[in-house]
C-alpha cells in the first residue's frame, strides 16, 4: 500500500529540483508564474532575451522543441526574439531547423500583435498588411522546419494558428490538423487550437467543438494532460453563449470533475515545467459551472500560482482568478 501512495521504498516523491521558487511578496497571496515556474526555462528566457544563440541552444538542451509547446511558447511570446532569431537561420546550418521554428512562432505571435485584437472592421488597412506579411514568412519557416523534422508536431500547431489567422479555410486546416495528430494523437495543444477554430466566431457549429473534446478525452488514458481539452471547451462554450451561468447545471460539473479526476489530479499527471496552465485552465472551468467541490483542490494545488491564459477572456483576469480561488 506504502508503495503505491509514496512510490518505491515508501518514500514520497521528492521536490522539483529545477523548481522556481514562487516569490516572498505575493499580492493577496498570488502571484503570476513566471518561466513556466523552472529555473532552466527561465535560464532559456534570459538566453532568448540577451539574444545570445549559443546559450540558447545550450538552455534548449534539456527539452524537445518540436513537442515541447509551452517551451517554444516562452520563445515566441517573448518580444525583441525577432531582431535576432534571422541571423541564427542564415548561419548555423546544423540548428537550422530549430531557428526555423522559433522564428516561424514568433512571427505568428508578432503578426498577431500588430493586428491587435481588435474587431476585423477597426483594424488599418497597414495593420493588416503587416499581419499578413508576418505571417506568410511565419509559414514558410514552419512548413521548412517541418520539412527538415518530419516526427516534430509543434510546427504543424503553429501552421494552424496562421492558416486560421489568413483565413485559409476549412480544407487547408483539416489538411494540418491531421498532420499534427499523426504525429502525436493526443497531443493537447492541437486539440486546444481546433477547439478554438471550431467556435461559431470562426466558422464552426454550435456543439462542434465539445463533440470533438468528449470524442477526444475518450481515448486520453489516465493522468493524460488531454482532459484539459473538455475543460476549454466549456470556457469557449461559456465565451459563446450570452448566458453567463450557461455552465452551472450539474451535468456539466460531473463531467468536468470527472475530467480533472481522470486527468491533472490523477496520481499519473506528470508535473512537467508549466502545468500550471493545465490547473488553471480547470479552476476557470469549474468555477464558471460554479463546482465548489473539485475546484478547491485544483486551488489548492495552484497556491496561488496563476497564469494569463486562460483567464484572459475576462476584463480582469487576475482579480477574476483571487475572487475565484476565495469562494
Amino acid at each position: 500500500m506504502f508503495d503505491r501512495l509514496f512510490g518505491r521504498g515508501g518514500e514520497r516523491p521528492g521536490a522539483d529540483p529545477y523548481a522556481l521558487p514562487a516569490p516572498r511578496r505575493r499580492k493577496n497571496g498570488m502571484y503570476t508564474l513566471r518561466a513556466l515556474g523552472d529555473t532552466r526555462v527561465l535560464a532559456l528566457v534570459e538566453a532568448a532575451d540577451a539574444g545570445d544563440w549559443e546559450a540558447v541552444k545550450a538552455a534548449l538542451t534539456p527539452f524537445d522543441l518540436g513537442r515541447d509547446h509551452h517551451v517554444l511558447g516562452q520563445l515566441a511570446d517573448l518580444g525583441g526574439v525577432e531582431e535576432w532569431i534571422g541571423r541564427a537561420v542564415e548561419e548555423d546550418k546544423e540548428h537550422r531547423a530549430t531557428a526555423l521554428l522559433i522564428s516561424g512562432a514568433r512571427h505568428i505571435i508578432w503578426g498577431w500583435e500588430a493586428r491587435t485584437d481588435a474587431r476585423a472592421k477597426n483594424v488599418t488597412q497597414e495593420q493588416w498588411r503587416v499581419f499578413h506579411e508576418r505571417l506568410r514568412i511565419a509559414e514558410e519557416q514552419l512548413f521548412e522546419a517541418a520539412e527538415s523534422r518530419p516526427e516534430w508536431v509543434t510546427p504543424w500547431r503553429r501552421l494552424l494558428t496562421s492558416g486560421r489567422g489568413m483565413s485559409l479555410g476549412l480544407a487547408v486546416n483539416e489538411t494540418r490538423l491531421d498532420a499534427a495528430l499523426r504525429r502525436d494523437p493526443l497531443d493537447l495543444e492541437t486539440h486546444l487550437e481546433w477547439v478554438s477554430q471550431s467556435q461559431p466566431r470562426w466558422g464552426g457549429e454550435p456543439g462542434q467543438a465539445l463533440g470533438f473534446a468528449r470524442d477526444a478525452f475518450a481515448r486520453a488514458p489516465q493522468g493524460h494532460r488531454l482532459g484539459c481539452v473538455v475543460a476549454m471547451a466549456h470556457i469557449e462554450e461559456w465565451v459563446e453563449s450570452d448566458t453567463a451561468e450557461c455552465l452551472e447545471t450539474p451535468e456539466i460539473q460531473a463531467e468536468l470533475r470527472n475530467a480533472a479526476d481522470h486527468s491533472i489530479l490523477h496520481p499519473a499527471y506528470p508535473r512537467r515545467p508549466g502545468w500550471q496552465y493545465d490547473f488553471n485552465t480547470f479552476a476557470m472551468a469549474l468555477s464558471l459551472a460554479d463546482e465548489r467541490h473539485t475546484v478547491r483542490r485544483v486551488f489548492q494545488a495552484l497556491d496561488g500560482a496563476y497564469t494569463d491564459w486562460p483567464w484572459t477572456y475576462f476584463a480582469e483576469p487576475e482579480e477574476q482568478f483571487d475572487r475565484r480561488r476565495r469562494v
